[in-house]
């Protein structure tokens, strides 16, 4: 039996407050805050996150020497998540409003000769920039705190927050039914081995 999900419909194609914890500098606890979050551009699903986990990579980058290019703050961690897609950008056929995801930190474009090969799982259009601290095809934020002040997204998910934007390229649909607190490891736990 399908698990029913609602979703609020007064904020489609709108910014929408939630709560995250950021991390606002290295190795400082995070903080639960408010934020503001834009509705997704082309190519992009604003889900609700249902479950997320910790991995350890999230450690590492919470720990992040400041002198190291990839460690950004403030910063909205978080990559292993389960979700239900609120709504959809132009462009988005591959998910739909009510379909359960999973976010995934590795891109999957489905053109490029290493998304077509059975043998890479390391998308050439966008798999350098899983690293970005934006979106991966214009390297933007979507969160903004309460202030206005960009909060940076991690490996392209940020699932430490009640709502994320992530680009269609980097979800994966899956079964409706499908125990949520085991669907969350699928992102970073199970495919990384």
């Amino acid at each position: 039996m399908p698990i029913i999900r609602s979703i609020t419909r007064e904020y489609i194609g709108k910014p929408l407050r939630c709560k995250a914890a950021i991390c606002r500098k290295s190795g400082e606890p995070l903080v639960i805050e408010e934020v503001e979050l834009d509705p997704p551009k082309s190519w992009e699903v604003r889900i609700k996150i249902l479950c997320t986990s910790l991995c350890h990579s999230d450690l590492t980058f919470w720990k992040m020497d400041p002198s190291v290019p990839a460690a950004v703050f403030p910063r909205i961690l978080g990559h292993e998540a389960v979700g239900v897609v609120e709504s959809v950008g132009e462009h988005v056929e591959e998910v739909k409003e009510g379909e359960l995801v999973v976010p995934v930190f590795l891109a999957n474009c489905g053109e490029c000769r290493d998304c077509e090969s059975t043998k890479s799982n390391n998308c050439t259009k966008f798999g350098s920039k899983p690293f970005q601290h934006g979106m991966p095809r214009d390297g933007t934020s979507r969160f903004r705190d309460m202030n206005g002040e960009v909060v940076h997204h991690l490996l392209c998910v940020s699932s430490f927050s009640e709502y994320t934007v992530v680009d269609v390229t980097h979800l994966v649909k899956i079964e409706q039914n499908f125990p949520l607190d085991k669907a969350c490891l699928l992102s970073c736990g199970v495919s990384t081995g």
